[in-house]
């Protein structure tokens, strides 16, 4: 038997809410549509501010000032980052948020370095992050392809970047996840890998506040959520996203070889715990008899592993007696939900942990006491991802006093310095297991300026320093408290001031 651990949630609108891990970026087109509704553009003042400062970060990676499109405030990003470098592309008729670029060097294809916004957060939130990608041609004749990258969130590997099919057809990428905040900040990256050919890059970075209620059974605590695929099914106009969703989720028309059918009425959407909006339930895929239904949704192939699916219904249809549409639900003929009674209040079914692979099969059929045909309105489905743990945060901090007393501290030293393991801060060993420390720094040679932080003291699973041939000056703080350091090498430096007389002292120390 499958070990599903769906624990079903059925909710109406009147309840009250008590290979590579890659699926590609979903496709968007880089020039704005050429009959925009005026209504998506203008907002009040108070909008504004209430989106910049209650809901989230809207970066325009690249950007150098501050600008208003669609009716909101995108920040440019030079205070939430330090390295790469901004860049504008010449391709003509972009939108804005994709006209430039922050590009970072990939300056060995063999080493993987992650380069970091960092930005502050609310702890215990929940964010929708998207990063948004189009490449522009922005490494130069010699790359025609975008780069295949990584992105990170935190300590976490989210996913691999792969534009190249949405750019050979003249598309933006975008990808989406959920994530908790763990502290008072979240670093979110662009990360070089072995794969990687040319230089990353990212066009933009939001970070939207979720309410409690949504996806609020996914345990965010140990997991996170990488979107699959949203649909509104039977829509075939333009994405339905904000105003129309509150938090600015992006839902993709979706059309398939059967009926599409129109509502004539949309129901109040205040009681979903997801809180899909109202324009989702204005279609509906549907059969025109009384039969059973197929979609192949998502519309690809997926990597073995575990998914959230939440599927919404509402019935709207003037011509059905109340409560008289029913059907029963099952993915890949494995039963996920038996009569479901459709009415014009709406219901939404939702699995938390369901096991998928290849491609998939959604059959509704009607139910042996229904008088109507199954219909459809919408669905979301994501990847459950497990969170990768975090450094102490007592080595974190102490790190990151380390590298503002540094005036050019490695480009890479921003995000989790140990995790994920493959992208670790330059200069910076971990230990393995569950409790990840920081247990030796090496910067030889690096040519760094600035001082030595009293707070390198406070990394207190150090064996080894290594900080030699550099031009660091000020005094040798007290590293008494390094009771495990057994190396320590501070010579070819501009340190001034006598050799504390406490390194003498340290009996594990061997190497002066």
């Amino acid at each position: 038997m499958f070990d599903f651990s769906p624990e079903f949630l059925f909710s109406v609108f009147n309840e009250s809410p008590k290979e590579f891990r890659e699926f590609g970026g979903k496709g968007l087109s880089p020039r704005p549509v050429e009959k925009a509704d005026p209504s998506i553009y203008f907002y009040p003042s108070v909008m504004i501010y209430f989106f910049l400062n209650f809901v989230g970060y809207l970066i325009n990676c690249g950007a150098t000032r501050r600008s208003v499109i669609d009716g909101r405030v995108w920040l440019p990003d030079g205070n939430f980052i330090s390295a790469g470098t901004s860049k504008s592309l010449t391709v003509p008729g972009l939108v804005p948020t994709l006209s430039t670029v922050r590009s970072f060097p990939l300056e060995n294809k063999n080493l993987r370095r992650k380069f970091c916004y960092v930005v502050r957060v609310y702890r215990g939130a929940r964010y929708l992050i998207r990063t948004t990608y189009y490449y522009g041609g922005v490494n130069g004749l010699d790359f025609d392809s975008p780069p295949v990258f990584d992105q990170i969130v935190d300590g976490t590997f989210w996913s691999v970047v792969n534009t190249t099919e949405d750019y050979g057809k003249g598309l933006s990428s975008y990808y989406e996840g959920v994530f908790e905040a763990k502290g008072n900040t979240m670093s979110v990256c662009v990360a070089s890998n072995t794969y990687t050919v040319s230089d990353p890059f990212i066009s933009s970075l939001e970070m939207l506040i979720l309410g409690d209620s949504i996806y609020n059974t996914t345990k965010f605590d140990s997991h996170a959520l990488h979107l699959v695929a949203r649909h509104s099914f039977g829509h075939n106009g333009s994405i339905i996203r904000y105003p129309d969703d509150q938090f600015d989720r992006y839902w993709q028309p979706y059309e398939e070889n059967v009926s599409v059918t129109a509502s004539k009425k949309i129901p109040a959407v205040s009681g979903f715990w997801n809180i899909p909006p109202s324009k989702v339930f204005e279609t509906a895929l549907s059969t025109a008899q009384l039969e059973s239904m197929e979609l192949r949704w998502p519309p690809f192939s997926l990597p073995n592993s575990t998914y959230y699916i939440a599927l919404y219904f509402a019935d709207n249809s003037d011509s059905m007696s109340s409560n008289s549409r029913v059907i029963d639900m099952h993915i890949n003929d494995v039963r996920y939900y038996s009569n479901l009674v459709l009415s014009s209040e709406g219901a939404a079914v939702f699995a938390t942990r369901w096991p998928l692979g290849g491609l998939t099969k959604i059959t509704l059929s009607p139910a042996a006491n229904s008088n109507g045909s199954p219909l459809i309105n919408a669905g979301e489905i994501f990847d459950v991802l497990r969170l990768g743990g975090r450094t102490h945060t007592r080595d974190v901090i102490a790190l990151e006093e380390l590298k503002n007393s540094l005036r050019n501290p490695p480009l890479d030293w921003n995000g989790d310095p140990c995790l994920p393991r493959d992208y670790t801060w330059t200069g910076v060993k971990c230990s393995e297991g569950e409790r990840t420390r920081v247990i030796s720094l090496n910067l030889t040679g690096m040519g760094l300026l600035g001082s030595l932080s009293p707070s390198i003291a406070n990394l207190t699973a150090l064996n080894g320093i290594w900080l030699s041939n550099n031009s660091l000056s000020g005094v040798i703080p007290d590293l008494s408290s390094l009771k495990l350091l057994e190396i320590l090498h501070l010579q070819d430096n501009q340190l001034t001031g006598e050799i504390p007389s406490s390194l003498g002292e340290m009996k594990s120390l061997r190497e002066l």
